[in-house]
């Protein structure tokens, strides 16, 4: 699977991702997707970095999404975070 398989199962993710991190994102949909694309490959490359595993192999892998999912949660929040702070 490569940057394309990514790119679908992050457009997945970023959705998924925003309904599971509680509170208000700031950002449309658009935004959204582009974290949720950021997220997977986030998401893949820390499943490569620390579990060694090549997340590469197979689209339908559970592994794969759950990485991709994870990594997006991730990045949401991170999100979320910065553009919600007060600013002095």
């Amino acid at each position: 699977m490569g940057i394309i398989g990514w790119i679908l199962i992050g457009l997945i993710m970023g959705a998924i991702a925003r309904a599971i991190v509680p509170g208000k994102q700031k950002g449309g949909w658009i935004v959204t997707l582009l974290l949720g694309i950021v997220g997977a490959l986030l998401g893949g490359f820390i499943a490569s970095a620390v579990f060694g595993t090549d997340v590469n192999e197979e689209f339908f892998d559970l592994g794969t999404w759950g990485f991709a999912l994870i990594g997006s949660i991730i990045v949401v929040f991170i999100w979320s975070w910065f553009t919600n702070r007060k600013r002095a």
